[in-house]
């Protein structure tokens, strides 16, 4: 099992049971269609050829039906692990390339025709990055104070337009799609408000960097997404047309701490009473960046060698995982905890594309991210040891911006 879960990293999410169940029917890939959503955020089906027996797959279909082509056809042969890594791969490629189809589209003929008839994804991603550059060149512009008065009634004007949208007949991905986007432009349209009332005329202003921007790097022909000094890559995790939370000046604050400690190699850690939105707004980053995140819910039972599997997962498949109640684990575990994440941190520093962890040398994806989250101060609580602590940044969720959620 070690050996298949090496091959495709994402049977590490999986329990024994489950992968050896897809190992038993591998030679039929319709057989392993039910088990894909365990392996992916959102791709839950693959379109396969029309004959039963048909090896060729076509097509990616979301939790909500939305299908995005392959770039190319695909075919299931051989073990189970070498064709799920090819649909890993050809999920990336694919929807690189309807991201930049729809960047190169975007508004054509009108925004709200785009939004219809683009893939949901490529809404939420290519939207912020149109609006990251149209913000950038009224900034670098002559006269920055009045245009960015006007870019402001410009948001506001596509606001009503995508109200005007759902207002309309639409099918239920489509609706989905710009309830997303208006959730977006609702926090966009803030954003510029904030920076018109500011009289912000530079680019370097911190009101600005602290923005989570989305850019299209035509050198590197990828998504790059920056926040103050942290740069990271789109990652291309299949999404669908799934929703997106509100975004509060609290999930800022939460998102940019999680970006700043990934610039240094360092995992996160929010903390805070329960619902304050702690693992959602971690979750929601993932989804914003389209990068895997697997949640894993903590308690007393865990011990460092189911840690050790979690992490081989998260570390050869470049996800994040976001540990809930991390401090329900017992002391004595957690020292171990601190060692496999050290080894980990100093990996990462090196630059390597292999490590020795745990008594096996595993790949390492500089994409992964490890984040906990804590509710202090209950019984039954451990406080976290000290070689512990300095792996994460904290940063403290306490309430909830209600009136702005409502």
């Amino acid at each position: 099992l070690q050996s298949k879960r090496e091959a495709f990293p994402r049977f590490f999410f999986l329990s024994n049971d489950e992968l050896l169940e897809i190992l038993a029917q591998a030679r039929r890939p319709q057989a392993v269609q039910p088990h894909l959503r365990k392996c992916f955020d959102n791709l839950v089906k693959l379109r396969l050829g029309d004959d039963a027996r048909s090896a060729d797959i076509h097509a990616m279909i979301s939790g909500e039906g939305e299908e995005v082509e392959f770039y190319k056809v695909m075919k299931a042969r051989g073990p189970v692990e070498k064709w799920l890594l090819e649909v890993e791969d050809h999920m990336v490629k694919s929807l690189q390339v309807v991201v930049k189809n729809g960047w190169k589209e975007y508004a054509m003929p009108s925004r709200k025709d785009w939004v219809a008839n683009s893939k949901a994804q490529v809404v939420s991603c290519v939207s912020q990055i149109m609006w990251c550059s149209e913000t950038e060149e009224v900034l670098h512009s002559d006269d920055p104070l009045n245009k960015m008065n006007d870019w402001f009634d410009k948001n506001v004007e596509q606001l009503s337009d995508l109200t005007a949208l759902v207002r309309g007949k639409l099918s239920s991905i489509q609706r989905k799609s710009v309830v997303a986007l208006a959730i977006q432009d609702v926090h966009n349209r803030d954003i510029v408000d904030e920076l018109r009332k500011a009289q912000v005329t530079d680019v370097n202003n911190f009101k600005w960097q602290q923005q989570l921007k989305y850019y299209w790097d035509t050198d590197e022909d990828d998504c790059i997404i920056r926040q103050v000094d942290a740069r990271i890559r789109f990652g291309y995790e299949y999404q669908g047309a799934t929703s997106r939370l509100v975004i509060t000046p609290l999930t800022d604050r939460c998102w940019l701490t999680i970006t700043g400690a990934l610039h240094i190699k360092l995992g996160a850690a929010p903390a805070g009473p329960a619902g304050t939105g702690k693992t959602e707004s971690t979750k929601d980053l993932a989804k914003a960046i389209a990068r895997q995140c697997v949640v894993f819910n903590c308690s007393d039972q865990i011990d460092y060698k189911m840690m050790a599997k979690l992490y081989s997962g998260v570390v050869t498949a470049g996800a994040w995982t976001c540990l809930d109640e991390f401090n329900r684990i017992d002391i004595e575990v957690l020292s171990v905890i601190a060692q496999q994440l050290l080894t980990i941190r100093v990996a990462l520093l090196d630059g390597k594309s292999e490590f020795l962890f745990e008594g096996r040398v595993l790949k390492l994806k500089p994409t992964l991210g490890v984040f906990i989250t804590m509710n202090p101060g209950y019984a039954g609580r451990t406080e976290l040891p000290d070689n512990l602590k300095v792996l994460f940044r904290p940063v403290s969720m306490m309430v909830p911006d209600y009136t702005l959620i409502a």
